[in-house]
């Protein structure tokens, strides 16, 4: 007998995840955050980029949620994305985020911004300007240009990608060493400001070398493999953290190119993030919420109307082959699925972003449905992420719900 879809009124019941986005986990959906205290104790507004992506200020939000500094976010849409709001080139031209209010003071570049916040509510366990923190700080800059060097060039023959290759590496042996000098998994004794400005880089080093070389950051460095595990530990770094296929896909436009070696492990790696199964990408590892399922039907169902407005493909083969998925997802059913569902639902499943619309492990899941009921309807995809650009991710498409 054939499974028949869920209808909206079927799943909105089902609906029913909720959490406290002012004073509960780090999320990306807040505009408010108060960790338990009054509103009259803001003094820091946080500009930062509607996607949830932007490394710069992940850097900044990670800073804020570990202190639990009370402060607001006003999103602002990135040049990779789309238009950027007029309200906010008129407070900061050049556009360039984050930037912060701090008493009615603005602050832009995420490292000054880092320290006029420690200036007024103490440092993350060591200040930025400690003589113990400027080498660890110019050390991140140093795999931040071998990691560069290796991914956004292309290389001119298999001997310069071994040599790049051999850069990166040759400074993540440094950073390993480095973080072998404490019994902790962070780069001190306890996590600090440090391991926050390591982390936004890091973790798309661990994702784009995956993919466009075929090489783990995080399974072929036994610290590095260490200090993922104990920021995953934190609720604060779950909430800002991100999963490969979002990275991989934002970082080209953002960087100016990712160039892939085109070696058997960097493909069959690109077909992995690109295709799944998702569940054993080495992007995290700590336990999966129980709550992952719902978390995904409840931001889907929020937003279905954009969702299947954007879609290439007609609405109703949309809407159908949508309903099918989530059926899956919560049920474990296989309805049968629209003629067309296939490119419908691969454009759905390539477009999901983490952690702008939910968490990783809510992803994981999302996408898998939505590949096996596409699946089931045939092998098409939809059109092409672009290189260039993620215009298809533009936030105006959907500013009338949420």
């Amino acid at each position: 007998m054939t499974a028949t879809p869920l209808c909206w009124d079927e799943l909105e019941q089902r609906a029913d995840f909720a959490i406290d986005p002012v004073n509960g986990p780090t999320n990306s959906q807040a505009r408010l955050r108060l960790f338990g205290r009054s509103e009259d104790q803001v003094r820091v507004t946080l500009y930062r980029d509607h996607h949830a992506w932007c490394p710069y200020c992940q850097k900044v939000w990670l800073w804020l949620e570990e202190k639990q500094i009370p402060y607001r976010i006003e999103k602002v849409t990135m040049f990779c994305y789309g238009e950027k709001e007029r309200w906010y080139k008129q407070i900061v031209p050049s556009g360039m985020l984050p930037a912060v209010k701090l008493d009615g003071r603005l602050i832009t570049e995420s490292d000054e911004i880092l320290l006029e916040l420690e200036q007024a509510f103490g440092p993350l366990g060591i200040s930025l300007r400690d003589p113990v923190a400027i080498p660890l700080r110019q050390l991140e800059r140093l795999l931040f240009r071998a990691w560069c060097s290796w991914l956004c060039y292309p290389s001119r023959s298999p001997r310069q990608d071994r040599q790049d290759r051999a850069q990166f590496v040759n400074v993540v042996t440094t950073v390993e060493a480095a973080l072998a000098k404490t019994a902790s998994p962070y780069f001190l004794d306890d996590f600090s400001a440090i391991d926050v400005i390591f982390t936004p880089y890091v973790e798309r080093m661990n994702a784009s070398l995956y993919y466009y070389k075929g090489y783990s950051l995080r399974e072929e460095n036994p610290r590095f493999s260490a200090w993922f595990d104990a920021m995953e530990t934190r609720s604060t770094y779950r909430g800002t953290q991100s999963d490969f296929h979002t990275h991989v896909h934002d970082l080209p436009p953002q960087m100016g190119g990712c160039y892939s070696n085109q070696e058997p492990s960097a493909l069959q790696n690109q077909a992995h993030v690109d295709g799944g199964p998702w569940f054993d990408l080495p992007d995290v590892t700590y336990s999966e919420p129980q709550t992952a399922r719902l978390e995904a039907l409840t931001r889907v169902y929020k937003h279905r109307a954009n969702i299947i407005r954007v879609n290439p493909m007609d609405e109703a083969c949309v809407d159908l082959g949508l309903r099918c998925a989530l059926t899956h997802l919560i049920t474990g059913e296989t309805p049968t699925p629209p003629p067309g569902a296939d490119v419908a639902l691969r454009y759905i499943r390539d477009r999901v972003s983490v952690p702008r619309d939910m968490s990783i492990y809510a992803a994981k899941h999302l996408r898998t449905s939505l590949e096996t009921i596409a699946a089931i309807a045939g092998d098409r995809s939809g059109p092409e992420i672009s290189l260039r650009h993620r215009r298809d991710q533009d936030p105006a498409n959907f500013a009338t719900i949420g």
